[in-house]
């Protein structure tokens, strides 16, 4: 059967180069359905609510903050060594529609526990729409996806393997969801070592939240910590920020 051979376009290169990266790391996950009923309350109640990317990417980075292993990376140059970031730097899978295909790029956000709330939502919203000349991130990328094969093979190998630069392009943690799409629990890889990823909102205030980590990195008990505290952040910090948004307006019905 005779087919029609298609070029590969720069958003289907990188999505590749990311997962030939990601084919080394030795990664387990742990799921958890986490009560959210405060979180719910405070976001029905805010004026302009913010997205759910937002919200995990966020209360990951105040878990983060106490937990210097969530800032951790594996890194194998000039030697083997677990590397600790000062911060977060957190890599959100973006979908948008390039030249009539779909893809996802990776925004990045740096330290997202500094930032307000509505600042991180911002830089995701944006990201989905604005040219991608207009986004530092995927202009970054972008460049780096243009090399060709040899270059290419050379700027990833660098960008993985120390660990400052691998904190740099890859950051210490990224979310993913398909939410947005209907159910499904996503078991998303990147060259890592944290990715968080969630479904959708249960009819009992539950949403089940799925953390998929480096095993180099560390290993189950503190990750299973890491949803309890995680949980109580949603419900705490992030719905207390919401709050802090000002109440919805009522509007007024005619009679």
């Amino acid at each position: 059967m005779r087919g029609q051979p298609n070029k590969i376009s720069l958003p289907r290169r990188l999505i590749i180069d990311l997962m030939r990266a990601s084919m080394g790391v030795p990664f387990v996950s742990l799921s958890r359905s986490l009560n959210i009923r405060p979180l719910l309350e405070a976001r029905a109640g805010a004026a302009a609510p913010a997205g759910w990317a937002a919200m995990f990417v966020k209360a990951f980075a105040l878990v983060a903050r106490d937990e210097p292993v969530l800032r951790t990376v594996y890194a194998k140059w000039p030697w083997p060594m677990l590397y600790e970031l000062p911060k977060s730097v957190a890599l959100v899978a973006v979908a948008r529609v390039e030249g009539g295909e779909e893809c996802v790029m990776p925004q990045q956000i740096a330290a997202p526990e500094t930032m307000a709330l509505a600042a991180i939502d911002a830089d995701i919203r944006r990201a989905k729409t604005a040219p991608i000349d207009e986004v530092p991130m995927f202009r970054k990328i972008m460049r780096a996806t243009r090399l060709p094969l040899p270059l290419r093979r050379l700027s990833w190998a660098i960008g993985l393997n120390f660990g400052r630069q691998r904190g740099n392009w890859f950051g210490s943690f990224a979310v993913s969801s398909v939410a947005a799409y209907g159910g499904g629990e996503l078991h998303p890889i990147t060259p890592g070592p944290f990715i968080v990823s969630y479904g959708v909102v249960e009819p009992d205030q539950t949403i089940q939240v799925v953390i998929r980590w480096d095993h180099r990195v560390t290993d189950g008990a503190p990750i299973a910590r890491v949803l309890t505290r995680l949980e109580q952040v949603l419900n705490t910090e992030i719905a207390a920020e919401l709050r802090a948004t000002g109440p919805k307006p009522i509007r007024a019905v005619g009679t």
